[in-house]
């Protein structure tokens, strides 16, 4: 895929890590399908030549038709998808309703999925392609008051995993991107959703609602390195199932699959005692 100029469809990409992934793809020499609820939000990137701006609320499923119909009209073929839309949410599991859960399920889940299934088609077609997910770190270590988050980003990384097994003989590779703290909009105060507060939760939960309140602006990671990051590692010969961004992020996944590990080994005689004794 690094031999030629590639077209891609970016969700979200007026700003964040979809702006940055659109405009290092523009500097590469490709072209970009740049997909947003407000296209008039893309601001001078509209005007470059090799984008086309794509109108798409990724939760409503006519759009997301229309949206795919749409590039495909304009580049005649979509290379690489980038499932990137998204929004942090805050709040204990008790705090957090069905409704809201479900909504960040929509957003996180659903749609990244039924995007993914239309372009799958298009991609065995050319013989090829990529599908990129937005994950987060949170897509493998758990903070408490962001269950809900997590649990969408757990979900979409075991659909990708077994996505990649599925569709790789076709030329379609799958990465799962899983960025710690980058200077994106995720914390704005107009953008971070916070479920209603309980007490009971406020020693607990309200050093996450203390960290998302005060830290917008303040994240380590630069949103252009993890584009181009992303771009190193889809140029790669072989790209990884999980690329994991920011030394933040590294060691959260680090800590954790070391926790995984030593549970693990206390507890293998009990799990391994379960067998039938004559099987």
């Amino acid at each position: 895929m690094n031999e030629k100029t590639r077209v891609w469809f970016i969700t979200s990409a007026s700003s964040g890590f979809g702006r940055a992934i659109a405009e290092s793809a523009l500097a590469r020499g490709d072209s970009v399908a740049a997909a947003s609820r407000l296209p008039d939000a893309l601001g001078e990137l509209a005007e470059h030549e090799r984008l086309h701006p794509v109108r798409l609320d990724v939760t409503e499923a006519a759009q997301r038709d229309a949206s795919i119909a749409d590039a495909l009209d304009r580049f005649g073929r979509i290379d690489i998808l980038v499932n990137n839309a998204g929004r942090t949410q805050v709040g204990a599991v008790e705090e957090t309703t069905d409704e809201e859960l479900r909504a960040l399920f929509e957003l996180h889940f659903f749609a990244p999925a039924a995007l993914t299934r239309a372009v799958l088609p298009v991609m065995r077609r050319q013989g090829g392609g990529a599908i990129v997910q937005m994950s987060s770190v949170g897509g493998q270590v758990t903070a408490p008051g962001f269950g809900a988050y997590c649990a969408t980003k757990f979900a979409l990384e075991g659909l990708t995993e077994t996505l990649r097994d599925e569709v790789a003989s076709f030329g379609i590779r799958t990465l799962i991107v899983e960025p710690g703290a980058f200077r994106t909009g995720l914390f704005r105060p107009d953008a971070a959703y916070e479920s209603a507060e309980m007490h009971e939760y406020d020693e607990i939960v309200g050093p996450t609602r203390t960290y998302v309140r005060t830290n917008h602006g303040l994240q380590p990671g630069d949103p252009a390195k993890a584009a181009a990051a992303i771009i190193a590692a889809l140029d790669s010969g072989e790209p990884p199932l999980r690329l994991v961004l920011g030394a933040d992020a590294i060691g959260n996944v680090e800590r954790r699959l070391s926790v995984l590990a030593d549970e693990l080994e206390r507890w293998r005689s009990l799990g391994e005692a379960t067998t039938i004794e004559d099987a």
